[in-house]
């Protein structure tokens, strides 16, 4: 009777021991309550729009809770009925979106109804977040915040606003406040809409009953160069436009190109066939911008047609090469890679000009009068090429010295 008196001791003990660890660990969640916003910037709306523009590396600086908290009033805004400050674009009393974060302190959701921030991991995630997002891991690993707006995985009633394509729609307008209080902050920012989502659940230690459905990254560029803040400096910078084919572009040509267009503060552009995600040869995907054909040559220091075996749908779009030799008349920079040197010998712009590509365009380059080298890069008149994927980078380089004039 005696041991049975003592194990049942022991068994309460240890039950009020494992309730107590419980309640201690609730109590203990770490909540963050975040500023006012700002609501009176310094840049005006159109100096925003013109001044936004994708960045791919970051510094990995640490951003402060203050631009954070900036940056998710400007998703969602604060719904506190006293202070009335919601951003969201939705007519719903409550969107059933939601917006974590991914920080050097762990990963962390919004609540829009107390202005804070509650912790839902406590490591940084970013480093593992990366890989469910090739091949822009590098965007994840060294912003100072990712964001991710989430969605319940079945609409939450029949009303009217929460079908999917309409939480899409909100997201989206979500996406694109962050991104233009990032570029008033001086900060850079990339969306995302390519990802595994399934990795990214697992990563996020995100609910089953939600999933993410856009990812930005917001941070410090790492060309050390931000948008400037003066509106008169405006026209100083340097601007690209990436030709890029709907399909099929070469994943090495393209992304090494963006890559060192944004290690060097020249603002670019995509552009295609079509807006939306276009996809490469070896399976990278981006979000293009711009249709070609709303392409103003006036607007740019350069044109670069990125190869690949999709490139083939631009050599006769009559908009295209129209478009090259308004460029070459107007003695803009042009500049094409391995398969892409093609399309300016059909806009007629090679004769006479020392060339080279990819060996398959060979013929094509000789038969227009162009004269063909076989080197990795080439430059004359203004117009650079190189041979493929393995030349890559001494053509960004030689590219990047003509745009910014070195």
């Amino acid at each position: 009777m005696k041991r049975l008196t003592i194990l049942i001791i022991i068994l309460i003990s240890f039950a009020a021991l494992c309730f107590g660890q419980r309640r201690i660990r609730a109590v203990t969640q770490k909540i963050i309550q975040l500023t006012r916003p700002n609501t009176v910037g310094k840049m005006t709306f159109e100096s925003a729009l013109f001044k936004q523009h994708d960045v791919l590396i970051f510094t990995g600086q640490t951003l402060e809770r203050m631009l954070i908290g900036q940056l998710a009033w400007a998703a969602q805004g604060i719904r506190e009925s006293q202070v009335n400050q919601q951003t969201e674009t939705s007519t719903e009393a409550a969107s059933p979106l939601q917006l974590h974060l991914a920080t050097n302190e762990g990963m962390f959701v919004y609540q829009p109804e107390e202005n804070s921030l509650e912790q839902t991991v406590y490591q940084d995630i970013r480093g593992t977040l990366a890989t469910a997002v090739a091949p822009m891991n590098e965007s994840v690993s060294t912003a100072g915040c990712t964001f991710i707006i989430t969605a319940p995985t079945r609409r939450v009633s029949t009303q009217r606003g929460n079908s999917r394509t309409s939480m899409y729609l909100r997201a989206g307008h979500i996406a694109q406040n962050i991104q233009l209080q990032a570029t008033c902050l001086d900060l850079g920012s990339v969306a995302i809409s390519d990802f595994n989502t399934r990795s990214v659940n697992t990563i996020c230690r995100l609910p089953r009953n939600i999933e993410p459905i856009y990812i930005i990254c917001v941070g410090y560029p790492a060309s050390g160069t931000t948008p400037k803040t003066d509106e008169e400096e405006a026209g100083e910078l340097k601007r690209a436009a990436l030709i890029v084919p709907s399909a099929n572009f070469r994943d090495e040509e393209f992304f090494e190109t963006i890559k060192a267009l944004d290690a060097a503060g020249i603002q670019r552009v995509v552009a295609s066939t079509r807006r939306g995600i276009i996809r490469g040869m070896l399976g990278g995907s981006f979000e293009a911008n711009r249709v070609v054909n709303q392409l103003n040559v006036d607007d740019y220091d350069a044109f670069i047609f990125i190869g690949g075996t999709g490139a083939i749908e631009f050599v006769y779009e009559p908009v295209v090469l129209n478009l090259i030799r308004e460029a070459f008349d107007k003695r803009k920079i042009i500049a094409a890679t391995s398969t892409a040197p093609s399309i300016l010998a059909n806009a007629g712009i090679l004769k006479g000009v020392k060339v080279t590509s990819y060996i398959t365009e060979r013929d094509v380059l000789t038969q227009i009068g162009a004269v063909y080298t076989g080197t990795p890069v080439e430059e004359d008149m203004k117009i650079i090429t190189c041979n493929g994927p393995e030349s890559v980078i001494p053509f960004t380089r030689l590219l990047v010295d003509a745009i910014t004039g070195r």
